[in-house]
């Protein structure tokens, strides 16, 4: 019995690219290879956004020594054909074609979990693991996102949000909305993830440089209130019409306390003996180390986000709780999580295979589902013409 193919897309225009491949080639091609259903099918994308398929591209080698724009330079962009599904195709003088049964992004950020990619392979008519186009475009939208669970009376931060253009072109109108506001505040690129550009600030020169330091990666830039009295909880949720929790997770915050890139990424706990045995990664309690009530209710909002934003198959749930008030408040929804949070699903009984296995899926679980609408409307509408 032959093994489905699985396309896994990673890389991208984006300024996560680097997160990319290193939740594709670890947390989602080497378990897949493991596995006696799916067999995974490499395609990175370029950051000038060709798209490239080889075996070679399964080895994060060829990415930490620095070989991978000279082994590119060699290689022909694949071609796509789409339509009734999805085929990708290696050019050449025997060109070989492969018709995929799914497909798996592992892009982070601008370009891949905004929605963009999401809505390509709704175009194709594949099945593909992850929030669907429009909860990615709501997800990966934090003021948008806010306003969706505002509406729904899921608490969040007091906010701002405005368009760089408008900061830049008339900035004391723009401070002057952000003076209702009380210091400290966050500083936040609007749709990217991986805390790339947030900034803490305490003043209005602060404010000032930080904005200017977010509008070089977005267009879109949401400002807001820090909480009281911390407690940074992140919820890690998978499912689509039943979604579950895996652990309430504590990251450890660094000396600002900020959860920030190099906190998640490069730090990882080490520097300043921050680095908890508890945690899988090393940067985090795992699980959180809340009283019963408040760890359950961080987990109830969690999945009440979820639903809300309408998201599928994975996501991630960042929540900040007032320890004193004891309450619970909606910070931003990740609709592709670094590393798929692999090592919490670990710690909650979930191995990176069956994690994998379980996203895919689900993803054929809604492909299926969304078979049964009726997209397409007989008309007379052009014998008039």
């Amino acid at each position: 019995m032959s093994k489905t193919k699985v396309a896994v897309i990673f890389g991208s225009r984006s300024a996560e690219h680097d997160v990319s491949i290193v939740t594709a080639i670890a947390s989602i091609i080497k378990p897949l290879e493991l596995s006696a259903i799916y067999e995974p099918v490499p395609v990175y994308i370029d950051k000038q956004g060709r798209w490239f398929s080889h075996p070679r591209l399964k080895d994060i080698a060829l990415y930490t020594t620095g070989q991978i724009d000279d082994f590119l330079s060699k290689q022909k962009p694949l071609l796509l054909q789409m339509g009734g599904g999805m085929k990708i195709t290696w050019p050449g003088i025997k060109p070989k074609s492969v018709k995929l049964g799914a497909v798996f992004p592992a892009t982070h950020g601008t370009h891949g979990e905004d929605g963009e990619l999401a809505g390509t392979l709704e175009m194709a008519n594949v099945p593909y693991v992850g929030c669907d186009m429009p909860s990615s475009v709501i997800a990966m939208d934090k003021a948008l996102a806010k306003t969706i669970a505002s509406y729904e009376g899921i608490p969040t931060p007091k906010y701002v949000w405005f368009y760089s253009r408008d900061f830049m072109g008339d900035n004391d109108s723009v401070l002057t909305k952000l003076s209702g506001l009380t210091y400290p505040l966050f500083v936040k690129p609007v749709h990217l993830g991986s805390s790339i550009a947030i900034s803490k600030v305490n003043s209005a020169k602060e404010l000032i440089n930080a904005i200017e330091v977010a509008a070089h990666y977005d267009d879109k830039i949401i400002v807001e209130e820090a909480i009281n009295n911390l407690i940074e909880v992140t919820v890690p949720i998978m499912g689509n019409a039943s979604p579950k929790a895996a652990l309430v997770e504590q990251p450890i915050l660094n000396s600002d306390n900020v959860f920030d890139f190099e906190s998640k990424y490069i730090r990882q706990g080490k520097k300043g003996g921050a680095k908890s045995s508890e945690s899988a990664q090393g940067y985090s309690k795992l699980p959180a180390d809340l009283p019963k009530e408040l760890y359950a209710a961080a987990e109830e909002l969690a999945i009440k986000t979820y639903k809300a934003i309408g998201c599928s198959g994975i996501a991630r749930v960042d929540l900040l709780i007032d320890s004193k008030t004891k309450k619970v408040y909606f910070n931003e929804i990740n609709p592709m999580p670094g590393s798929l949070y692999a090592h919490n699903w670990k710690k909650s009984g979930l191995s990176n295979l069956k994690l994998a296995e379980n996203l895919i899926d689900l993803a054929l679980e809604r492909f299926k589902a969304k078979q049964k609408l009726t997209t397409t409307f007989k008309t007379t509408y052009l014998k008039q013409y």
